[in-house]
């Protein structure tokens, strides 16, 4: 038997890929975060599957689920958030299902970063704008950042900077990439991406912390910062040009 970590995507319960509605449909237990994954997808278990809510598990506990649910013979989700590439935990539930000796495989989902910009209907990346993407996150008093990952350090590169978990941290965000942004660059937070309660706040490093403050948003938000939010002026890209020469690899 196999556990499946399973992206859930981002909030709206028809962003599951198909490949992870048929996987979820195909297991007899399911286990999954109460807390970020819709109530709606669990429509895709079967009838009889067992469903397990992870929100007050501990690792060790998760584990026991998982490994329990193998020797029984079931097939098991476990639904993530988001896509379990990034901010997911699965490595530390991969590392001890590798001690246990259960197989597992990973069904991407749709990033919360990647729902977040479709709200803001914009492309991240634009030509002679800005090519690059950081995701990233900031030090909490649970988990430090490793060297030379903290915001001053990445703000130098001028990329677009996309936070997750620090919506609380809005006035941190901020002071430490005005320097390098300048209180001019465009800035938007979206909260609860694609749910029905989604939030969209648009603006600049000079007014967007006191819109996060006033909106009371503190949790299930991404940040992003950077000068493609507001790009305007810019040259095609070369995908699509009349001058490329269609007829060459």
């Amino acid at each position: 038997m196999t556990v499946y970590f399973i992206g859930a995507g981002p909030g709206a319960a028809d962003l599951i890929t198909v490949r992870g509605a048929r996987t979820l449909a195909a297991c007899g237990v399911c286990l999954y975060a109460g807390s970020l994954v819709p109530r709606e997808l669990l429509a895709e278990c079967p009838d009889d599957a067992r469903l397990v809510d992870t929100a007050q598990l501990d690792i060790e506990q998760i584990t026991a689920e998982l490994v329990a649910a193998h020797r029984d013979g079931h097939d098991v989700a476990r639904l993530h958030s988001g896509d379990p590439s990034v901010f997911s935990a699965v490595n530390e539930q991969m590392r001890r299902l590798d001690e246990a000796g259960v197989p597992y495989e990973v069904v991407p989902g749709v990033p919360a970063f990647a729902a977040a910009a479709a709200a803001l209907k914009r492309e991240l990346t634009v030509p002679t704008v800005g090519q690059t993407v950081i995701l990233t996150r900031i030090a909490q008093r649970a988990t430090a950042m490793p060297e030379g990952e903290d915001l001053a350090t990445l703000g130098r590169s001028g990329a677009l900077i996309v936070l997750h978990l620090a919506a609380r941290y809005v006035d941190r965000v901020v002071e430490e990439l005005l320097p390098h942004y300048g209180a001019d660059c465009p800035a938007a937070v979206v909260a609860m991406a694609s749910r029905p309660d989604e939030l969209v706040l648009r603006g600049t490093l000079e007014d967007i912390a006191e819109q996060v403050k006033a909106a009371g948003v503190i949790r299930t938000a991404v940040i992003m910062v950077g000068r493609t939010l507001g790009a305007e002026q810019f040259r095609d890209s070369h995908l699509y040009s009349p001058a490329r020469d269609r007829h060459t690899c």
